[in-house]
Order: structure tokens, then C-alpha cells, then sequence
């Protein structure tokens, strides 16, 4: 797993679940990304090899992607701006993006019904509060996708909300502009990533206003803020073969953790196998192998 040294960076702001982030002025910040790897909303004592390389490069590939339907804080990948006079390791796990006022929502879309919704479901048939036809399974697809938000906690777990609950956080005008900004980028990307076989199956998005504009920032379409299935071998009624990290969640279930801090060490295999699907994610979206 890489350390990022700190005598090589600006100043540190802020330290995520899995990035770190710098402040390089006139309105400006470096955007690290590391290869910790959290699960349940803890973050594991094992990384996973290049993992800050494909969250930061398939963002940014994505950011340029939906720039079209709103506007985002990305402004280049480090490797394109040598006046940073980073190493190679670390440019190619960071860029630059502009700051922003962070709106502390997470804004999760689903298309699918899997993960905390199946679990909502099985007990109540509900998702997020939301009444849901009897009868589905897991891994079923919605009719339409459904924005689900929930609380973005600093330390320990996000908590799921419902819609009027958001509303009385941030306003009915803004729940407004941001259910449909989440649900129209996730349309996109949905209908783009089914041509190369994968099914986004749930995201989640976190927006900031800069400017004034409301604009998406942070990690998008990440196989850490989303699920991403492989379309030939999904199947409603199951665990779906994926490229993300439900493999380290399926693990730590069957392991027995509690989800409470500290995490147990992922074995070597685990930690090989996640490796290689999210250098498969990345290269099935964009195209290309991790560069």
C-alpha cells in the first residue's frame, strides 16, 4: 500500500475514510486519493494495491463524462501539472479540483434493490421509508431509479433518511435540485456502463456549491461509491458477480465482524481478488488498463 509522505504535499485540510485532501490555494485544493479501503463505514487496517489510482482516475474520467448535465469541482489530473513537483506514485492518485462548500448529504441513487435497501425491505417493505411492491427479490430492478439519501457522519455510521427528512435539513428547493441531478448523472452513467457489460446497480454522490453553482464534487462513479455488476452473470435472487467491493463486505460478514471499529486484516487472497476487479472496472468503463 503507498504512503503518501507529508513533506512532499501543501498543507493537509482534510482526512476522509479514503482521501486525503491539500490545500494548494487561490482556491484550489489536491485531492488525494489513498488505497485505504473502508466497509461498513470503518476503514480496514489492510489496503488494496492501486486503489487510490483507479478512484482518482476513473473520476476524473467520469467528471468529464457528465460535465454536461452539472458542473464539477474537477479542474485536471496531478499528472498533467508538473509545477506540483509530486512524485509519479503520488500524481497518479491525485487532482485538482476547485473548493467547495460541502452539502453534508450523501445522495445515493438506486436501480436496483440490494445492499441496506434489501435489508429495509425484508424487514418492513419499505426502501428508504418508500412503500415497495411485494415480492421482489434481491438484486431486482426498480421500475425507476429511486433517490435514497442519507447522512454524511464524520466518524462512524451514515444513516439513512427519507426524502422529507432531507428536506427539513436542507430545504425543499435543494432536496429538489439534488434528487435530480443524482438521478439524472446515475441515468447517464447507467445507460453508458450497460454497453460495456457492466450494471450500476446503486452510487452515491456528494455535492458542494462553488461559485454559487451547485456542483459535484468528491469521488464519482467509483467502484467504492457504487456497485457495479457484471451483466452476463447477473441474476435476480442473489449475490451478484461484481467489480467493486461487495467481495471485502461478503468477506467481513462471513468472517463474522460486528461492524464496529477495529476491522480484522483481509487475508492475501481477498485483498488480490478486490485488486483485480477494480482494475477490471476501470478498464471495462474507460477502455483502456489503469495507466
Amino acid at each position: 500500500m503507498t504512503t503518501i509522505r507529508e513533506t512532499t504535499l501543501p498543507n493537509r485540510l482534510y482526512q476522509g475514510k479514503v482521501r486525503d485532501t491539500y490545500d494548494l490555494g487561490d482556491g484550489l485544493l489536491l485531492m488525494v486519493a489513498t488505497d485505504r479501503i473502508s466497509a461498513f463505514d470503518v476503514v480496514l487496517p489492510t489496503g488494496i494495491p492501486e486503489k487510490g489510482a483507479v478512484l482518482c482516475q476513473i473520476s476524473a474520467f467520469w467528471f468529464d463524462k457528465t460535465a454536461d448535465i452539472i458542473p464539477n469541482h474537477y479542474v485536471s489530473l496531478a499528472t498533467e501539472n508538473g509545477d506540483l513537483n509530486l512524485s509519479d506514485e503520488i500524481a497518479r492518485r491525485s487532482m485538482v479540483v476547485k473548493r467547495a462548500e460541502r452539502i453534508d448529504i450523501e445522495c445515493i441513487v438506486r436501480g436496483y434493490i440490494t445492499g441496506s435497501a434489501w435489508s429495509e425491505y425484508r424487514r418492513s417493505g419499505t426502501v428508504a421509508g418508500q412503500p415497495m411492491p411485494e415480492g421482489l427479490r434481491e438484486g431486482d430492478m426498480f421500475p425507476e431509479p429511486l433517490f435514497t439519501p442519507s447522512t454524511k457522519a464524520e466518524e462512524g455510521h451514515d444513516e439513512n433518511i427519507t426524502v422529507a427528512q432531507m428536506e427539513d435539513i436542507v430545504g425543499k428547493e435543494l432536496t429538489a435540485r439534488l434528487a435530480k441531478a443524482s438521478t439524472d448523472v446515475y441515468a447517464a452513467a447507467r445507460d453508458f456502463a450497460r454497453d460495456k457489460g457492466i450494471l450500476i446497480a446503486d452510487t452515491k454522490f456528494e455535492f458542494g456549491m462553488i461559485d454559487g453553482e451547485l456542483s459535484l464534487i468528491d469521488e464519482v462513479l467509483t467502484p467504492d461509491s457504487s456497485r457495479f455488476w457484471d451483466m452476463d452473470g447477473y441474476a435476480p435472487g442473489k449475490s451478484q458477480p461484481n467489480y467493486d467491493k461487495q467481495f471485502v463486505r461478503d468477506w467481513l460478514d462471513e468472517a463474522g465482524w460486528d461492524r464496529e471499529p477495529p476491522a480484522p486484516e483481509l487475508p492475501d487472497d481477498v485483498v488480490a481478488r478486490t485488486h483485480e476487479r477494480y482494475l477490471e472496472a476501470y478498464r471495462r468503463l474507460t477502455g483502456n488498463p489503469l495507466s
